[in-house]
């Protein structure tokens, strides 16, 4: 994985960002004296991390920032009537680190969900994006998630209430499609309904969702991608951000969808498995702006207040390591690596010594604790 944020001048914009520019997704300065040449940069929307339930927690977050500082970065879904019906607003709890940050939220009573983007505007997220996308039973009986494509008139009447209710940007996250719709017409008529209600970005998770005979993880899998019609979707809709999602697995696929003139790409379980590859060098790559970290080890050293304030506190250490385990893929030791925090993370008392440890056991050089 390359590293560092090279020194020299500010590079060029890359090309998905001058394409952003042309179409309207970055709106020019005010100021004729405020060029690019300055300090601006793409949207953060440009290059996220998808939210996913029981990864991106706030300990994922946080590590996932000492990586890039320009990624957007996603919440778990969090369900609005876990925070308006059940008062469970320790869910929204983040570190001000984490920023650029968005919060997730699922459910179809416009009343609960502006409620809940109120809460979440309140406590600094950027913007409040609702589930759309989501297969899984629990969703569904709960109706919300991907069945919600069906009604799209009910979307559009909870975003509206949903922006009525917050500063923050309201966003939706969808697939093409459920069970026998038909895409090439589901889709444009979901779009419609959203640009009705005046939202201005949708995540497109590019393949169906199979409510019946498919598990949520082989919704993940099964259902086959199709990248074009998002994109011939994007090219229709110059005043819509469309934000590709599903099956991108490297810095490079992401480039190349940028370069097709979508407005967005947003990488899931690859990011998440091997971090090392695909974000440490993402704020280059995709932003034009410095790398925060040289190498993967300088993520891992990053971290070491984080762990001792969180151990300080009476938290574990497997929670927060656990989301560390593929930093090294691919790289010698990197078994070693999984397998020290595999097997002492757990234990109680483990802190950042166990962490030094691990990270001994690389091709790197030695830590103290």
């Amino acid at each position: 994985v390359g590293g560092g944020g090279g020194g020299g001048g500010r590079p060029p914009p890359p090309p998905a960002f001058r394409d952003a520019r042309r179409r309207g997704a970055i709106h020019a300065p005010q100021s004729a004296q405020m060029r690019y040449d300055a300090p601006m940069t793409p949207p953060p929307h440009i290059f996220s991390v998808a939210p996913m339930m029981d990864w991106t927690d706030r300990h994922c977050r946080y590590f996932h920032r000492q990586l890039t500082r320009r990624a957007l970065l996603y919440t778990e879904m969090i369900t609005a009537p876990a925070l308006i019906q059940g008062r469970a607003h320790h869910l929204l709890d983040h570190h001000p680190a984490e920023a650029p940050l968005a919060l997730q939220l699922g459910g179809s009573d416009p009343t609960e969900l502006a409620q809940a983007a109120r809460l979440g505007a309140a406590r600094g997220y950027c913007e409040i994006n609702l589930n759309i996308g989501c297969p899984s039973d629990r969703v569904q009986s709960g109706c919300f998630g991907a069945v919600l494509m069906l009604q799209p008139q009910l979307v559009a009447d909870c975003l509206r209430a949903m922006q009525d209710a917050s500063a923050a940007e309201v966003t939706v996250k969808c697939r093409i499609g459920v069970d026998d719709q038909d895409p090439d017409e589901a889709l444009p008529r979901f779009l419609d309904a959203m640009q009705g209600a005046g939202v201005g970005r949708v995540i497109v998770h590019a393949r169906k969702a199979w409510l019946t005979g498919l598990s949520p993880a082989q919704n993940r899998e099964v259902p086959p991608l199709d990248y074009a019609l998002v994109a011939r979707q994007a090219a229709m809709r110059p005043d819509l951000a469309i934000v590709l999602n599903g099956g991108i697995d490297s810095v490079a696929a992401a480039q190349h969808h940028l370069a097709q003139g979508i407005s967005g790409v947003m990488l899931g379980r690859a990011a998440y498995h091997h971090p090392g590859a695909l974000l440490l060098d993402a704020d280059r790559r995709v932003f034009g702006t410095r790398n925060p970290c040289a190498r993967a080890s300088d993520a891992v050293l990053s971290m070491r207040s984080y762990i001792e304030a969180h151990a300080r506190a009476g938290g574990r250490l497997a929670p927060i390591t656990r989301h560390m385990l593929g930093l090294f893929s691919g790289q010698p030791g990197a078994r070693a690596w999984r397998r020290h925090l595999s097997q002492h993370a757990h234990r109680p008392g483990s802190g950042w010594p166990v962490v030094a440890d691990a990270l001994g056991r690389l091709a790197v050089p030695r830590l103290t604790a």
